[in-house]
């Protein structure tokens, strides 16, 4: 079975005062998406930077070749979900987080201060998308259709997509 790592970021949803709903909405939206047989490896941890390296790290070792996180991707003193995935990542993807703000500015102007990022742990994608279910939508749609063949290119699993939903994009003739 094919394992995505699906990482909430969020100081209160970590200390139980109310419900992750943004990893949920990750997760409801993959399954829209994916043909392919898969399952998550879901946490919810606290902003704290060594925390979220550690777990990349540890969803990355438990052969999840996709890891999505949500949350800490704002100016905020605590958000530091971007710092975290630039410390342990090999390669960083800046086009992932540059097409993200771009579709986001589309709704509200304050997309601009949103830091999402994406980037290469050995053979695992991490993909910081931010906290609300609504952008994590709209985000997803926009990149979604590029991380199958980026996952291919760096060895991972194969993903296949429901083409009426997502039509993701590779070449003919690799």
């Amino acid at each position: 079975m094919i394992k995505i790592g699906i990482i909430t970021v969020s100081d209160r949803a970590s200390a139980g005062i109310y419900e992750d709903i943004s990893g949920k909405a990750i997760i409801d939206t993959l399954n829209d998406y994916l043909v392919t047989e898969w399952e998550a490896e879901y946490v919810v941890i606290p902003d704290e930077q060594e925390v979220i390296e550690q777990n990349i790290k540890d969803l990355a070792d438990k052969n999840c070749h996709l890891i999505v996180t949500t949350g800490g991707t704002g100016p905020a003193l605590r958000d530091v979900t971007p710092e975290a995935t630039e410390a342990v990542c090999q390669k960083m993807m800046p086009g992932f987080g540059e097409l993200m703000r771009q579709v986001s500015l589309k709704y509200v102007p304050t997309a601009i201060l949103s830091r999402q990022t994406a980037g290469i742990y050995n053979k695992s994608l991490i993909v910081n998308l931010p906290g609300k279910p609504k952008s994590i939508r709209e985000c997803l749609d926009a990149v979604f259709p590029a991380i199958p063949y980026c996952i291919d290119l760096i060895e991972g699993y194969y993903l296949a997509t429901d083409e009426s939903v997502m039509k993701v994009f590779r070449p003919k003739n690799k």
